[in-house]
């Protein structure tokens, strides 16, 4: 882990139709650090992942979000992807008729292409995709079935992690990655993540529950609550939550 830091927010509000859901989130993560984002339900914590991945329903309305040097809220989507953020879907979606194989070598070539790296040759692309394949437990028969579609939600997640597997991201933001999760699943992804983590990357890990911090240990621990960070710590405050409950973590 170095001192470098890889993404700070100042001051983010950012609203939906309308309304607002962050009302001032402050954030500092440095490079080689895992921070835990955990709160009550309708906190912010989804939205503040997907202000960050660019998603165009949320309105950012104050405040700044500075990612590897460059502001980030400048970047299009593709341009954040690119420069090397990640967003896992707490919900993944289905894309009908287009395979893991075809998705994935699309989405490798745009970032190599970004990166100015030349395109890999068939032969280097499918080494790539067994190998990451074999990093979060999957079947090779999986390579040639649609994105997502008649998956369980276990192999939905293990599918997000391959996907950030394959893109090698900067900054990976995980959310709700355990949702419905049962425990071989959630170890599986977990050992997936794991595998990832550099010293020059760093991942947000977006969950309510103490279970996934078990297996993913958390440099930092931000309590987020109606749309504001309200406390930051270590691992002391993942057991105080799942002794006490939320009502417990006041700013």
């Amino acid at each position: 882990m170095n001192n470098q830091v890889l993404l700070e927010i100042k001051g983010l509000h950012a609203s939906v139709e309308g309304k607002e859901i962050l009302k001032g989130v402050d954030l500092v993560i440095r490079r080689g650090e895992v921070h835990a984002v955990m709160g009550p339900n309708g906190a912010g914590k989804s939205t503040l992942g997907a202000v960050l991945a660019g998603r165009p329903t949320f309105e950012v309305t104050a405040g700044s979000v500075v990612y590897d040097g460059r502001d980030l809220l400048a970047l299009s989507p593709e341009e954040r992807s690119w420069a090397g953020l990640f967003l896992s879907f707490q919900y993944p979606v289905e894309i009908p008729g287009v395979s893991i194989t075809n998705f994935m070598k699309a989405a490798v070539a745009a970032r190599r292409k970004a990166q100015g790296r030349p395109e890999l040759t068939p032969g280097e692309y499918l080494n790539l995709l067994k190998e990451k394949m074999a990093l979060v437990q999957m079947k090779g028969e999986f390579a040639r079935r649609e994105v997502n579609v008649g998956f369980s939600g276990g192999e939905k997640k293990r599918n997000e992690v391959f996907q950030m597997a394959m893109l090698e991201p900067t900054l990976s933001i995980l959310d709700e990655t355990d949702s419905g999760l049962d425990v071989d699943a959630l170890r599986i992804v977990a050992e997936g993540v794991n595998r990832l983590r550099t010293p020059e990357t760093s991942a947000i890990v977006i969950t309510h529950y103490q279970r996934l911090l078990d297996y993913i240990v958390p440099d930092v621990v931000h309590v987020l609550k109606e749309g504001r960070i309200v406390r930051t710590g270590g691992r002391e405050l993942v057991d105080q939550i799942e002794q006490e409950g939320y009502e417990s973590i006041h700013g």
